[in-house]
């Protein structure tokens, strides 16, 4: 069997200068969710961090990986715009992205969204119940109707995306507000969903049911058709038929003979 290849990219920052998230993930949160899907036997994780050469992501790289998984939050601004372009023309071209918690402001989500993606915020500790809004997608397979976590940081809406194509999950906080937490997107013939929960000082990429939506959203998000080499170029193909062919048809009706037009 052919696994699905993952990628893990991470920011890397946070881990580095933070003792309290160095305590809960000693080598990185990419690496945490990483290990999350390998345990998986139908996906193979590897990761990516900020302070490589082209952030881990080279064209090469890029080729190899069939879904993107993105964790952003105090360095969205160190991103090349380069690099930003790169990954979105994969995305249209079949790569499938995952959007985790504060990438939401990423360069790339927002570059794919054409929205300003802003939300309201407070980090507090609070207990965050996360709702299956869609218990038969395949996000969501496997999970109860609901589970929480003891400690997240709370998103309020109103939240700044585009009309999701699905709303699977939405998260209710101890403060009362409430979160699209799970949204999912088509953009170009990639795959993209974004999941709220995976604040840096909190143990969230070790809980199951978070572990669980990551392989679930992996293999949701994998297109297993060819990519498209250049799906941002116009086709500019000429028609082959010519316009006499087309009239010696003459008129049909709509539902007549061969379905109306062709």
């Amino acid at each position: 069997m052919t696994k699905i290849r993952a990628l893990v990219w991470g920011e890397n920052v946070h881990e580095r200068t933070n003792e309290v998230v160095a305590g809960i993930y000693p080598d990185g949160m990419h690496a945490c969710i990483a290990e999350a899907l390998n345990a998986s036997d139908r996906i193979s994780a590897g990761t990516a961090t900020l302070q490589e050469d082209e952030h881990g992501l080279t064209v090469e790289r890029l080729a190899e990986t069939d879904v993107l998984l993105w964790w952003g939050h105090c360095a969205h601004g160190e991103v090349s715009d380069e690099i930003v372009e790169r990954v979105a023309t994969a995305v249209h071209g079949g790569m499938g992205l995952i959007a985790l918690h504060s990438a939401h402001f990423s360069k790339i989500f927002k570059r794919l969204m054409g929205t300003p993606c802003n939300l309201k915020w407070r980090e507090a500790g609070e207990r965050e119940r996360l709702w299956v809004t869609a218990p038969r997608h395949p996000i969501v397979r496997g999970l109860p109707d609901h589970f929480e976590l003891a400690s997240e940081e709370m998103y309020g809406e109103p939240f700044g995306i585009p009309e999701p194509l699905e709303t699977v999950l939405i998260g209710w906080f101890q403060g009362g507000e409430v979160f699209r937490s799970g949204v999912t997107y088509r953009r170009g013939v990639g795959n993209v969903f974004y999941f709220q929960p995976g604040h840096e000082t909190y143990p969230t990429y070790h809980d199951e049911n978070v572990r669980q939506v990551l392989r679930n959203a992996v293999e949701w998000a994998h297109n297993p058709a060819a990519r498209i080499a250049d799906p941002d170029a116009a086709p500019n193909v000429p028609v082959e038929e010519a316009p006499e062919k087309i009239e010696a048809r003459g008129p049909r009706l709509h539902g007549e003979g061969e379905a109306g037009y062709r």
